[in-house]
């Protein structure tokens, strides 16, 4: 047996130490269950790979505007509900990017949004059923410098479409049998995230950003949002809900100034 031969089971355990050793100090870092203590007071987890799907790109092309949607796998026949949606970004500066509460009636299966990604990190998506169990899954997602990227545009023109909505709703084909609508909101709003900094100045812009919406069909709540920092500029929602008949639209947001803003669209002519 050769000296190098020799020293092969030494040097096989040292690089098995190397390579153990970030594994471990990544999974000792692990901001997931403090979080779960914090934001969900240490209740029990469920697997929730057949309640609430989470959909991000591994690697996002901008950390300040990263899709993510979270759709209901629920099937048709289980008669438990998802209530609320909590969308947690792990390694964010303010990890809750936000809640979304479900109106009881209006069967919302899909909501897609954009968010800030700060740093390489799981982002989970937490549903509460009518059972009132948690359910969980997650994505990983590779992007960084979302909460502190400029803004897209400047003071003065996102002053100018501060609290500005739009109504959209979309095509589909079961619609007209099943009364399922797909539909957008989009708000203009800097949504400041306190991180980014003034280009002229040099001084960290105060965070200013939508932390509530409501919308409803007459007065038939669809779907509320509690959010935070991690909401991209200019906010934006996509989601699928059942008509209940109404011939209004309405939506509420409230900002982190006090700024309330509020429209109505004709479901039948949406639009400005």
């Amino acid at each position: 047996m050769t000296r190098w031969t020799r020293r092969l089971p030494l040097i096989a355990a040292l690089l098995g130490i190397a390579f153990a050793l970030p594994a471990q100090a990544e999974e000792a870092d692990d901001p997931w269950p403090g979080l779960v203590q914090d934001i969900f007071n240490n209740r029990a987890m469920n697997d929730g790979s057949a309640v609430i799907g989470i959909e991000m790109p591994y690697r996002a092309e901008d950390a300040a505007i990263v899709p993510v949607t979270l759709r209901s796998k629920l099937s048709p026949a289980d008669g438990r509900r998802i209530r609320s949606i909590t969308l947690v970004i792990d390694r964010n500066p303010a990890p809750m990017a936000a809640k979304f509460e479900l109106g009881a009636d209006a069967n919302v299966t899909e909501i897609s949004t954009r968010v800030r990604v700060n740093n390489y990190t799981d982002v989970h998506a937490v549903a509460e059923l009518s059972d009132g169990q948690l359910y969980v899954s997650k994505v990983y997602v590779k992007a960084s410098g979302g909460c502190s990227a400029p803004a897209g545009k400047n003071a003065e023109e996102a002053q100018s479409r501060l609290g500005k909505m739009r109504y959209r709703q979309f095509a589909r084909e079961e619609a007209q049998a099943s009364r399922i609508r797909e539909a957008q909101i989009m708000i203009g709003h800097p949504n400041n995230s306190g991180l980014q900094m003034d280009q002229v100045t040099q001084l960290y812009i105060p965070a200013f950003f939508v932390n509530q919406l409501k919308l409803t069909q007459d007065d038939s709540l669809v779907l509320s949002m509690e959010g935070g920092i991690s909401i991209s500029e200019d906010p934006n929602l996509r989601f699928t809900y059942v008509s209940n008949g109404a011939k209004r639209f309405r939506a509420e947001a409230k900002d982190t100034d006090g700024h309330v803003f509020r429209n109505e669209w004709d479901v039948e002519k949406p639009g400005t």
